[in-house]
This record gives structure tokens, sequence and C-alpha cells, in this order.
């Protein structure tokens, strides 16, 4: 009897999914695109992107992760600060003042950008890292959080100051694009004017 040769196997996965899952051990669903689950190891600040570059230059590297996907920017901040958000808004008062800033948290999902490394996906609004996390490292310790120390120390940058700067860049951006449209022309009726 001829011998069996065994057939080839297949090689490892080494796609997204792994680099997300074993490298960093965070939650995945399936794609396409892949998504990262939010609100276990992280959460995500979602901002105009405009306003996210004016965050970056006021805080620096004393973020965690940031992703761009299109026209929108995702800073991570530490699991829990999706419900922190609304308090936080009032206390720094912003609240009530519309900004285009949001935050996902428990039960949300953010389309995973490619790995460091791993090229393109060719889509204009694909998300990319600007800030990738490392694998190896532990991300979430990194995470602004409301029990982190101001920036300039060491450990976690503190959520407050990363929501102040959030917001004071929505807002900045908000009255510039406004500006940019210019004043809207008020349309007055005729009759109003008229005498009775």
């Amino acid at each position: 009897m001829a011998p069996v040769v065994p057939s080839p196997r297949a090689p490892l996965d080494d796609g997204p999914e792994r680099w997300y899952e074993d490298g960093l051990g965070w939650a995945t669903v399936a794609g396409p695109p892949l998504a990262l689950v939010t609100g276990v190891r992280f959460d995500v600040l979602e901002l105009p992107a405009a306003a996210g570059r004016g965050v970056l230059r006021r805080v620096g590297p004393a973020t965690g992760p940031v992703a761009l996907a299109g026209s929108r920017m995702r800073l991570l901040v530490a699991a829990g600060s999706a419900e922190e958000l609304p308090g936080l808004l009032d206390w720094l008062e912003w609240g009530g003042i519309a900004l285009d800033l949001s935050v996902l948290g428990v039960g949300g999902r953010t389309t995973a950008p490619l790995p460091p490394g791993r090229g393109g996906s060719g889509a204009p609004d694909a998300a990319v890292w600007l800030r990738a996390p490392v694998p190896g490292r532990e991300v979430e310790a990194s995470l602004p959080a409301l029990r982190g120390a101001p920036w300039g120390g060491g450990g976690a940058p503190c959520l407050v100051r990363l929501v102040a700067a959030a917001a004071a860049e929505c807002h900045r951006v908000r009255l510039l694009s406004a500006r940019a449209r210019g004043p809207v022309a008020q349309q007055l009726s005729p009759q109003r004017f008229a005498s009775s």
C-alpha cells in the first residue's frame, strides 16, 4: 500500500481579527467591515476630524489610540466613559449646546481600522489609525479616564480635560463653519410692516 501524504495545512490566519483579538485582547464582530466592540475594554469619543485635529494639538500625545474614518475622528477612552459624558458636559457648562460630539459605549461598535503596516483598504472613507494601539502593552491603562492623572503626569490622561478640549474644539469648528456660510438673510413679510 502506498503511503498517504497528508494535505498541506492552510496557513494561519494573520488577519486583522487576530491582531485585535490575540494581540490586544479586544472583542471583534466579523464584517465586512470588521468592527470593534465598545464598552468592554474601551469606549470611543467621536467628533469631526477638524475638531479632532484641534484636540490633538491641544493635548499632544496625552491621548490613547486615535483613528480617523472619513470626516470623523475617534479617540479611545476608558470603558464607562460613555455613561459619564452627559453629566461631564453639564458640569463643564456645555450642556444644552449643540456639539457634534458623541460617544460609543456598552453595546456599541466601531469600524476597525486596518492594523498598522497592513496597507490601506482602498476605500476613501476607510478607518485608519493615526495613533495605533501597541499589542503587548496594557492599552487600557493609558486611556483617558475620570480617575486619570492630569496631562503631564504619569498614568492615564484626565477624561475631564480631554472632554473640555473636545467640546471647545467642536464648538469652534461649528462657529467657523457658520461664519463661512455667511449670515442667513431674514425673510420679512411686507405685510408685516403694512399700516392698517
